[in-house]
């Protein structure tokens, strides 16, 4: 099946002042993967891997420094940022923002922000736009005498449907979530998560799920990347990458969950060393980034920089010495 949407060697790197010097800081460097039409994939990594410099990306909202993002089989990495807001597939390509808040216009009701978006995306006035209004507050289950009311009358889940109404109204292919539940109370949390479960099925969407929350990503993701300082470290079927995490950074992650690794109680070999991550600015490309935090690294680690390689079973992982691996060895 052809992918709907590919990232090819995507790069985004900012230029910083560093001790007199322009120096580059590589905020995603170097990333390939895909969404299949119809899946749910989780992107996790701790705070300041690239997660939402990646995002900005796929979406179009930044310019990548190099490599391609194909949608659909073109490439809309090269149309700049500023003119997708008018490019015709920008209602395909729609997001659903971490703070359901601070992403409403204060001055608009929830008819109107609902409303910009029909007239933005879907070019409709009058009438139509009214209907597709009503009919977008109908699929997140929003009752339309709330529709005219402003956010700061609205409770935190029903300014999350509004948020999440205004992305779907376009019916778009691909609709990125970032941290969508992270502002909600635990219990209107799982209102929300099965809310766009069902509209995934009902309107045929692809999802991005990207998130903090591992446990959220288990239940819902097909597919998880990993990410950690601009790259992906990890990628792999859902129930595989938890059940028997490959790359030790991974295994961190997954051993911090209640439960921890299948099997048992993690062990002092599937903690992180103590220690700061290195720093994202130039990189040295012959040296794990992991190195320096990971209870593994060897002398190889520090003279060869690891890349992501297939390890069977539709599973790739960027480490020397994966614990899978080494599984399936023996």
């Amino acid at each position: 099946m052809p992918h709907l949407l590919e990232a090819i060697s995507l790069k985004r790197l900012f230029p910083v002042k560093k001790d007199g010097q322009t120096r580059q800081l590589h905020a995603v460097d170097g990333i390939d993967f895909h969404i299949a039409p119809g899946e749910t994939v989780g992107l996790v990594g701790e705070s300041g891997c690239g997660k939402s410099t990646l995002v900005r990306l796929l979406t179009r909202t930044l310019d990548p420094s190099d490599g391609q993002v194909r949608f659909r089989n073109r490439d809309i990495g090269l149309v700049r940022s500023r003119a997708m807001a008018l490019h015709p597939q920008r209602k395909d390509i729609q997001m659903v923002f971490q703070d359901p808040t601070d992403s409403l216009n204060p001055r608009y009701t929830a008819r109107q922000t609902i409303a910009e978006s029909v007239r933005l995306l879907c070019g409709l006035r009058g009438a139509e736009a009214a209907a597709r209004v009503e009919e977008a507050a109908g699929w997140v289950g929003l009752p339309l005498a709330l529709l005219d009311r402003y956010p700061h009358q609205l409770s935190g889940g029903q300014k999350a449907r509004v948020g999440i109404a205004r992305a779907i109204v376009s019916r778009p292919a691909l609709l990125v979530l970032d941290e969508p539940t992270a502002a909600l109370d635990v219990s209107v949390q799982t209102v929300i998560l099965q809310l766009l479960e069902r509209l995934k099925q009902e309107l045929q969407m692809s999802f991005l799920f990207v998130s903090h929350d591992l446990n959220v990503v288990r239940l819902l993701c097909d597919r998880v990347l990993v990410m950690y300082l601009g790259r992906v470290v990890e990628a792999g079927p859902t129930d595989a990458v938890f059940h028997a995490p490959a790359h030790p950074y991974t295994r961190a992650l997954i051993a911090s969950l209640p439960g921890g690794l299948a099997g048992g109680q993690a062990s002092a070999a599937d903690l992180l060393v103590g220690g700061d991550p290195q720093s994202p600015i130039d990189p040295d490309p012959n040296r794990c980034r992991l190195l320096g935090r990971c209870p593994r690294g060897l002398a190889r680690c520090g003279e060869v920089g690891p890349q992501l390689e297939d390890i069977g079973g539709g599973r790739q992982v960027a480490c020397h010495y994966p614990a899978v691996v080494q599984h399936v060895r023996q």
